[in-house]
């Protein structure tokens, strides 16, 4: 979003604000030349502040804030201490922004109900994703018996069922985890992992770099993300853009983003999440007809359009 606003809007001025922790960390990046770094701290500079992740500490002239999600108010999914802390940010961002920015309409939902804000204030803007259709769609036919997990791993992302659901394969396919393994709850999720009968068949690859993830998301035949709570679902736009087959939630804001390019089941239920997997794994037409609607379902998500409509916010209230 920074650099595409940038890019797209080189007559304007824009300055990149980082909180303490992140300052000397920027360096390592070239900014584009119509953009400076300023250090956040007390109120923000320009005639326009963009808080890109759901914390506004001082009102700025106009304000707009980016929600991603509210899980953390809405599940037990991290610990009170967080809970507390979070919802104290949110409620402020809420109160100090122009208007809201929300990346699915579940989360413009969950902002209206957890933090009171009128649906006047809230602008729906998904995010976008790179690279749709860059490989053909036939090569995935061929790929190897893999179901590729990427996320952290922590109980909202539901690792436990779905390793369960993964016992149903048959004893040539593999599941990869990709994602750090230090989430909330993770401990429990891993030890689903540990008693599985196909330990042997399971892959716990911990935090990967963005090259490896790309190789996975290119040797996968099927992807499955039965998150229990999700604001967007990148990881889903992401599979789909590489021409993997999803099976996912049909619960937040998953079915959403899925469309009709994949399988939803519900991910409370092990069985049905099993189910979904052993038919993607035995047909090759169904699989073939997900690559196609997903390739198209992932062409309709651009970071150019999300560039464009967060200027026509900031447009609105300057």
């Amino acid at each position: 979003m920074l650099y595409g606003l940038a890019r797209a809007h080189p007559e304007e001025r824009f300055l990149f604000c980082y909180r303490f922790h992140r300052w000397w960390r920027s360096f390592r990046e070239t900014l584009p030349r119509n953009a400076g770094r300023r250090l956040l701290a007390g109120t923000p500079p320009g005639d326009l502040f963009h808080a890109l992740n759901q914390r506004v500490d001082a009102r700025a002239r106009r304000t707009v804030v980016t929600f991603h999600d509210l899980f953390v108010m809405s599940g037990e999914y991290s610990t009170p201490e967080f809970r507390a802390r979070f919802a104290e940010q949110a409620r402020r961002a809420a109160e100090q922004s122009d208007l809201i920015i929300a990346v699915s309409r579940f989360t413009a939902q969950q902002v209206e109900q957890f933090l009171g804000v009128p649906s006047s204030r809230i602008r729906v803007i998904p995010h976008g994703v790179h690279g749709a259709g860059s490989r053909p769609a036939t090569s995935r036919l061929v790929s190897a018996p893999l179901v590729l997990f990427v996320g952290a791993i922590q109980r909202r992302k539901n690792i436990a069922r779905l390793v369960k659901a993964f016992e149903h394969l048959p004893g040539d396919w593999r599941l990869v985890l990709a994602g750090s393994v230090e989430g909330f709850g993770a401990a429990h999720e891993l030890s689903a992992v540990e008693e599985s009968p196909r330990r042997a068949h399971i892959d716990v690859l911990g935090y990967v770099s963005a090259e490896k993830l790309e190789e996975l998301y290119r040797g996968a035949r099927m992807f499955a993300f039965p998150s229990l709570d999700e604001g967007f679902g990148m990881p889903v736009l992401e599979a789909m853009a590489h021409g993997v087959p999803v099976v996912t939630s049909s619960c937040s804001a998953l079915p959403e983003v899925a469309g009709d390019a994949a399988l939803l089941v519900d991910p409370r239920d092990t069985e049905a999440i099993g189910a979904a997997l052993e038919r993607l794994a035995a047909d090759e037409s169904l699989r073939a007809d997900l690559i196609r609607r997903g390739l198209a379902r992932a062409r309709q998500f651009t970071w150019e359009s999300a560039v464009q409509r967060t200027w026509d916010v900031y447009q609105e209230l300057t």
